[in-house]
């Protein structure tokens, strides 16, 4: 007689590893589609696609494995997809993480100005110290800055006593430093690239013995947007400013770069127009909380502008090209350097005649050779800062910004870019600032994705004539760019052809070059002086390492003592 043997099935254990991970890989889907809709980056369709695919295809593989793999080669197989799905999830989280860290960091304009008044003293002299200095003479000058003048003043004086004496011109403070008439002198630091103006070698002649660090308030971000728009459906303009320093950008110095871009989403034209830095205009100040004296009125390079911060420059700016700026992207020589290292370099093409043995501002870099350069962030840096080298000088400076912007504007679009992204939102979170808005940024950002437009780059660069001329700033004189009135009227209308939506090659480049604009000599304004002050600044990096032990920042200067050039001398003054 047979016996009835009852089958049982064989339970497939499950590797707990795996479960574990599968809680994972769920949980991080979650937050991948919780980020992505807080991000709100991508187009509506996209984003809903994206978060469709991220939720089935996690729960396809987790009930995959947990009701239906049975075979051991199933199993592993769809446990490491599971694995695989949850580090792209983890990445997915990061990278959002990063953007978002990203926009916070350059749209959330700091609410305060670092402002830094050194006592510096001349080297060789014996006073070493601010101790040295008791019962000595410091010069100061309060015309350019009042306020941080008092503040170093009161300082000081809690630690020795002295008499000051006080100057209208930074030549004169320095001619009293070097000759003994007083021991010392107090120095905004905002001033320092002043300083080089005259004397290159001023921070080898020098030290800093005594520094005073005081903020002052600065304007919100919504004072400083005027003229808002929807930049995915108007033209708006931007004006990019360098300024002349490393480290962070929570203080003024003079701007080495400025260039407009006018961008019309609608054609997909995008103009860049280039500024000559000592293009000489009258500086329009905006109140802006800054304890330096805006020289309102007044004529000067357009670099000197950006020491009464970067409004002040635009509003100069919109003065004499008669537009209107919508907003301001605000950089420095660091952002450049770890921007296009964090994208691994960009390529630049090199036209015939341009190549370059050694850049003047680091001679110990190597030059760009005729065609094509792979440039890591210092090349590059070198590369748009180069004049010197080139007989168009600033003309064709301006130049090589346009090729650095637009290479890297080509390397951000390369498929390289996803390998380097987390990079790339770290070098972004520290390198610039904006009075855009986070959700303009990211309007423009799904307008790319959801349109992937053919942009259409065109340039222009603004003309004029060297000579010598006032600074207000300086107190003195000095090279100067006196601007072509026609190219002033040309830049103009080619920006005003962008946003009617034509081309701005349609506008004529035709120039009378002597249509010079002339200034009234009766108002002291340019005088043909045997004795101005050159800007031997024009390829110098001002930024060397002047640091103290009293000094609060160390990574605000830049350490180049590779470059030299003549110390202004003026036969008045002996020195």
């Amino acid at each position: 007689m047979k016996k009835n043997v009852k089958k049982t099935k064989k339970r497939t254990r499950k590797n707990p590893f795996v479960v574990i991970l599968s809680l994972i890989c769920i949980v991080a889907a979650v937050f991948l589609c919780v980020q992505l809709f807080m991000l709100n980056m991508l187009p509506l369709v996209l984003e809903v696609a994206a978060i469709i695919i991220i939720v089935v295809l996690s729960l396809i593989l987790c009930l995959f494995y947990t009701f239906l793999a049975k075979r051991p080669i199933s199993r592993f197989l769809s446990a490491f997809m599971i694995l695989v799905l949850t580090v792209v999830y983890g990445a997915g989280n990061y990278y959002i993480y990063k953007t978002n860290e990203m926009f916070a960091s350059v749209t959330n304009l700091t609410d305060q100005m670092t402002n830094t008044i050194s006592v510096v003293t001349l080297n060789g002299s014996g006073y070493d110290s601010l101790e040295s200095l008791n019962n000595m003479t410091i010069g100061t000058i309060t015309s350019q800055d009042a306020e941080g003048t008092q503040k170093a003043i009161d300082d000081i004086s809690s630690k020795i006593t002295f008499e000051t004496a006080d100057y209208t011109t930074f030549e004169d403070l320095y001619y009293a430093l070097y000759n003994d008439q007083v021991q010392g002198i107090i120095l905004n630091e905002t001033f320092r690239g002043i300083v080089f103006e005259m004397d290159p070698e001023a921070n080898n002649n020098t030290t800093t013995v005594n520094q005073t660090i005081y903020y002052t308030k600065r304007e919100t971000q919504s004072d400083t947007v005027k003229e808002s728009v929807n930049v995915t459906s108007e033209t708006f303009t931007i004006l990019i400013s360098g300024n002349d320093s490393y480290g962070g950008l929570t203080s003024n110095s003079r701007s080495d770069s400025n260039m407009l871009l006018t961008i019309n989403p609608t054609t997909h034209t995008v103009l860049m127009t280039s500024i000559p830095r000592d293009y000489y205009q009258t500086i329009e100040c905006v109140d802006t909380n800054s304890s330096l004296a805006c020289p309102q009125g007044e004529r000067d390079k357009l670099t000197h502008s950006g020491l009464y911060g970067v409004d002040t420059t635009e509003k100069t700016i919109e003065s004499f090209l008669d537009i209107t700026i919508n907003y301001h992207v605000r950089v420095n020589f660091s952002s450049v350097i770890n921007l296009v290292d964090a994208l691994g370099g960009i390529d630049v093409y090199v036209e015939e005649g341009l190549a370059v043995d050694r850049f003047n501002a680091d001679w110990a870099l190597e030059g760009v050779t005729e065609g094509w350069n792979h440039l890591d962030g210092k090349r590059a840096l070198a590369f748009a800062r180069e004049r010197y080298a080139y007989t168009d000088g600033d003309a064709q400076r301006v130049k090589n910004q346009q090729i650095v912007i637009q290479a890297m504007v080509d390397k951000i679009a390369s498929p390289e870019m996803i390998a380097r992204f987390g990079n790339f939102m770290d070098a972004l979170s520290g390198a610039f600032e904006t009075n855009m808005t986070s959700e303009e940024i990211l309007s423009l950002i799904r307008y790319e994705f959801t349109f992937f437009p053919e942009w259409k780059f065109e340039s222009y660069t603004l003309v004029g004539q060297t000579n010598s001329g006032y600074c207000a700033t300086l107190g003195d004189y000095a090279d100067v760019v006196f601007a072509n009135l026609d190219s002033i009227q040309v830049a103009h209308d080619k920006i005003q052809a962008v946003i009617d939506g034509k081309s701005s090659t349609e506008v004529s480049d035709t120039i009378d070059e002597n249509n010079i604009e002339v200034i009234d000599d009766s108002q002291n304004q340019v005088v043909q002086d045997p004795g101005y002050i050159t800007d031997p600044y024009a390829g110098f990096d001002y930024s060397q390492d002047y640091s103290t032990d009293y000094y609060e920042d160390s990574n605000q200067y830049y350490t180049d003592g590779t470059y030299s050039e003549d110390i202004y001398y003026d036969e008045q003054y002996g020195y």
